[in-house]
């Protein structure tokens, strides 16, 4: 529950505003904090005054109905809010508010300390929101981007692996030359011996005489 003295501060009618912060208290949704309430103070009989409360989500605009028995309600989002501003006068002064369609919200009659504190909590909160509008479409550019620009190395996560076969290495064929009669000698003359069909010496002897023959 809000304080009620923390909204007297600048001279706000103290029955006015209790019983519109009795009320605003239960429109709040979770995450809303009320940050300043105008209270309208009319030149003349000032019975049924408007009031103007700023949270950290909108703008409330209360005001009186059925001799004061009831209390109307209306409320606009700073998504919806273009931009506010104010005029001062003799009588007191103007608070508008500039809605992104429609036609201008306009109250009079606002004293010109309330109207000016009024002002400068509905454009700090109308700066933060766009100032979030700002950051959430950077952060979506920089989405965009990233999902666009896709770097090459991570396409190769998706392809299939290459296989590599191994190599065979072919060996030139071997031509053999026909072995002339001297070589042919000579083998059969070996394989005598390896059968030990001739001696040694008799190996030895018939080799040197193929050899001299040459």
């Amino acid at each position: 529950m809000n304080s009620i003295d923390r909204f007297l501060s600048d001279e706000q009618d103290p029955k006015a505003v209790e019983k519109v912060i009795g009320k605003l208290n239960d429109l709040l949704t979770s995450g809303e904090e009320l940050l300043y309430l105008a209270v309208q103070k009319k030149p003349a009989v000032n019975l049924l005054p408007d009031s103007i409360a700023i949270s950290n989500k909108r703008i409330f605009y209360c005001e009186p109905g059925n001799l004061g028995l009831t209390m109307n309600f209306k409320d606009i989002s700073w998504k919806n809010v273009k931009e506010v501003s104010f005029k001062e006068g003799l009588l007191g002064s103007k608070f508008i508010c500039v809605p992104q369609s429609g036609e201008n919200i306009v109250t009079d009659f606002i004293p010109k300390a309330q109207v000016r504190k009024l002002h400068q909590a509905a454009n700090e909160q109308l700066e933060q929101y766009k100032e979030l509008l700002r950051q959430q479409k950077l952060e979506e550019n920089r989405a965009t981007a990233s999902a666009i620009n896709v770097p090459p190395v991570a396409e190769s996560f998706f392809q299939a692996p290459i296989e590599i076969e191994e190599a065979v290495v072919i060996a030139p064929a071997q031509i053999e030359e026909p072995e002339d009669e001297t070589t042919l000698k000579l083998r059969k003359l070996k394989t005598l011996y390896d059968k030990q069909l001739i001696t040694l010496d008799e190996y030895e002897s018939k080799k040197s005489a193929i050899l001299d023959s040459l």
